[in-house]
């Protein structure tokens, strides 16, 4: 792991949508939040840092930690050993967590943004009939997998994803070019911190955490994805906070 865990921000981040907001910087964020119809109280900003001085300047309250992390051969060896291990020992998982499964190629940025939002329904306000309301209101119920497949027909998000990337003007690989990025979200449930990727079977629980030890919590989750790759730098955190 690097010396210092200062979080090294990239030019090109993200293959979908959260490339091209991250070139538009807040105003493009704000923008594709409020056509989602997210009430703008809350907002997603870079945490620059992982230091304790870098990470207060991170405004509170935190309800939800992204992370963009370098898919490795070392990463996916431990992605193996942590699904075999829970598996065998088990787990608590809150039925509560909303948890949807990556069946589109290059989408890990929409379905981390969308595991962020669901899973702070009752802190965030979303306009009526908006189109991430309905989306979260019809998908409540599905299976994880079958939130995905809901996600892939989804009119809605589709076009609004595509007008994003309109706004943006820039270009991005196509829903079937290879990439080695990968986005995940960290949200507090019941007072339980958990990783929610797409590309796992199931949620992680990684132990207590609350609504002010939230950001610190996940910051310690992130730092150990760093230590496994000591020599990559394309980490990136970003932080749901509220206005």
């Amino acid at each position: 792991m690097p010396k210092s865990c200062t979080v090294q921000l990239e030019q090109s981040l993200q293959p979908d949508l959260m490339l091209r907001l991250q070139k538009l910087g807040a105003i493009g964020w704000g923008l594709f939040l409020q056509q989602l119809g997210l009430i703008p109280t809350w907002q997603f900003g870079d945490v620059f840092g992982m230091d304790p001085e870098l990470l207060s300047l991170v405004p509170r309250p935190v309800c939800s930690i992204l992370l963009l992390f370098p898919v490795t051969e070392k990463y996916e060896a431990y992605k193996q050993e942590e699904e075999a291990k829970i598996k065998a020992e088990g787990q608590k998982v809150n039925p509560r967590v909303y948890f949807m499964k990556q069946t589109i190629s290059n989408a890990c940025g929409t379905i981390g943004l969308i595991h962020a939002l669901a899973n702070n329904q009752d802190k965030l306000g979303f306009e009526c009939n908006s189109v991430m309301k309905r989306f979260l209101e019809d998908s409540a119920n599905l299976s994880p997998e079958d939130k995905g497949k809901y996600l892939e027909k989804d009119e809605s998000i589709r076009v609004t994803h595509e007008f994003s990337a309109q706004e943006g003007q820039t270009e991005a690989p196509s829903l079937d070019e290879k990439v080695d990025l990968h986005f995940i979200s960290f949200v507090n449930v019941d007072g339980h911190l958990y990783e929610l990727d797409g590309r796992k079977p199931f949620p992680i629980n990684h132990g207590d955490t609350t609504v002010d030890s939230l950001l610190g919590d996940a910051i310690e989750v992130c730092k150990k994805f760093m230590q496994r790759d000591p020599d990559e730098l394309r980490f990136t955190v970003m932080a749901l906070y509220k206005v």
